[in-house]
């Protein structure tokens, strides 16, 4: 396994993040200590959650706290995530100070350590909360050891810029990285996030870098959804002109896989390694043979001659 720095900050991460969004709604407890002791093995140290995941909130937190029992927290950098609607009361979700102190200690409890190597603004959403008052949180749980660090998810380049400046100004610990949906299918981030992260030295943990199962080759045109797809879940529209645009995509980027001898998840998360500024993918197996093929993609070495061409179908800061 190759390890990497996250951002400006001391600590090391494997390349790949294991995610964890999948466990509870989808993958049971036994599966999900199974997917975890296995990643571990191979020398994944970096675990992404949140407090909402997955099904009932707060389900992937408690299994991640038993898998990590008997010594092996301490092989970890774990990341968890707060904002996220936790109960039916007005409080129960959002960046406010009084939500965020009491959302750190139900995952410290859930996950069963003392302190949190890693904890992220699930979204910058929550405009009645001022962005001082969240980074003051922050800052006094780094202050009493509770989290190590903290970062952002899905932050814009502006709003990414306002926080550091705001922790500069106040005399705060910085944040120290960004959580952005990226993907082939996903390149606006290029166009800032990343070019602004790559410049004051924040790591860049990309989530979705199969885009839902998208670019792992699960949907097929003209055929129905697996039951256990993420995009019934969303509800997506298959017969729209984007899917019908990505579904050609697809095939080619196909092709370009067969060629290397690779899986089209392992050429899809091989790209996402590939690009400038990347810290560390964040893949989110559902079983075992999802992790096992995507290890896979640490091996995938893609030549500038592919890359072109990828640049091609889906230009570099655009969407499809």
């Amino acid at each position: 396994m190759e390890y990497c720095n996250l951002g400006n900050c001391g600590v090391k991460v494997s390349r790949l993040c294991l995610g964890t969004m999948n466990f509870g709604k989808w993958t049971s407890e036994k599966d999900a200590i199974a997917i975890i002791h296995r990643a571990l093995d191979e020398g994944i140290n970096f675990i992404d959650t949140a407090n909402i995941y997955s099904g009932e909130p707060g389900t992937a937190e408690r299994y991640i706290g038993k898998a990590l029992a008997g010594g092996l927290r301490n092989q970890v950098v774990l990341a968890t995530k707060v904002r996220g609607q936790m109960g039916p009361g007005p409080n129960d979700y959002g960046r406010s100070r009084y939500h965020i102190m009491q959302q750190v200690e139900a995952s410290l409890k859930r996950l069963n350590t003392d302190h949190i190597d890693l904890y992220q603004l699930h979204s910058p959403q929550d405009i009645d909360t001022p962005m001082e008052e969240t980074l003051r949180a922050f800052d006094d749980l780094v202050r009493q050891g509770k989290i190590l660090y903290f970062g952002t998810s899905r932050f814009a380049g502006w709003q990414l810029c306002e926080a550091l400046w705001i922790c500069d100004k106040l005399n705060l610990h910085p944040l120290v990285s960004e959580q952005p949906r990226y993907n082939i299918f996903r390149r606006e981030v290029e166009n800032e996030v990343i070019p602004f992260c790559r410049k004051y030295g924040l790591g860049v943990i990309p989530f979705s870098p199969l885009s839902g199962g998208w670019l792992a080759g699960r949907y097929k045109k003209g055929e129905p959804v697996p039951e256990v797809a993420r995009a019934r879940w969303w509800k997506f529209d298959f017969e729209s002109p984007e899917a019908l645009k990505r579904f050609e995509i697809v095939e080619k980027l196909k092709s370009f896989a067969q060629e290397l001898g690779v899986t089209l998840s392992q050429f899809s998360l091989a790209w996402v390694l590939a690009q400038p500024g990347v810290t560390a993918p964040i893949i989110g197996p559902r079983i075992m043979e999802h992790l096992e093929d995507n290890l896979g993609a640490l091996k995938v070495q893609l030549s500038p001659e592919i890359l072109k061409k990828v640049d091609e179908l889906v230009a570099p800061g655009t969407n499809v």
